[in-house]
């Protein structure tokens, strides 16, 4: 769950905004750069907070916190950017720490010093297997929703319509001036861009919520966990 949730918010995000709204490298990193501050903010606190609390409690509230984002983050339209992002982005942040170290130490937390070092490589070894498996899932996913909000949007863009003739002969008479004859065809494509933008933009809001679903499901398998022998009692 980590790593789905660590490896595929990493690559839905500036996807999002590469693709949906059109921004470049930079503009990517300076949006996205807001959830590793977050992490550098809490970073000295993390383990303070794991000694006073117990490490389920603090896991459960990581879970819930980032699912919390999800949903937050799940409101995207053609133009949100940088402060439509701002909170949901420092809510994983957050989230991310407050799941770290709990994990670690309940994973890890009952064995001996003599296989800690091959229990830390499985551990690592199957946060990035589930990181691999997530964003493969993702992409899966990701083109059988695109593929189905494509085809229940295009449902409503007949040429018959009112509002959909409107917005032809808007652009067809202003592209007229620039490539005469082909004005038409390019208030068409133009009309084919931004229903796959819509496209788009619903379906990286049905992943971030898929997401944020698989974190309420690892929230609800939570008391399973037996309580932990703290790393900080040795």
């Amino acid at each position: 769950m980590m790593g789905i949730g660590m490896y595929g918010t990493t690559y839905l995000v500036p996807l999002f905004l590469d693709q949906a709204r059109g921004f470049s490298a930079l503009q990517i990193g300076e949006t996205v750069f807001v959830v590793g501050v977050a992490q550098l903010v809490l970073s000295p606190f993390n383990v303070y907070i794991a000694r006073a609390m117990d490490l389920r409690l603090m896991l459960a509230i990581g879970l819930g916190m980032f699912a919390f984002s999800m949903y937050l983050t799940a409101g995207l339209t053609s133009q949100t950017g940088f402060w439509e992002l701002l909170v949901p982005q420092v809510v994983r942040g957050i989230s991310l720490m407050f799941c770290y170290v709990p994990a670690n130490m309940i994973a890890l937390g009952s064995l001996s010093q003599d296989k800690m070092k091959n229990a830390a490589g499985l551990y690592n070894l199957m946060r990035d297997l589930g990181g691999a498996i997530g964003l493969a899932s993702i992409g899966t996913i990701f083109n059988a929703r695109l593929h189905f909000h494509w085809n229940r949007l295009i449902e409503d863009i007949n040429p018959a319509r009112a509002a959909v003739q409107h917005f032809l002969e808007t652009h067809t008479s202003r592209f007229d001036l620039l490539i005469p004859g082909d004005a038409h065809r390019a208030a068409i494509k133009l009309l084919a861009n931004l229903t796959q933008r819509e496209a788009l933009v619903l379906t990286y809001n049905d992943l971030l919520l898929l997401l944020g679903a698989l974190f309420v499901f690892g929230l609800v398998l939570l008391p399973l966990v037996r309580r932990p022998r703290s790393l900080f009692a040795r």
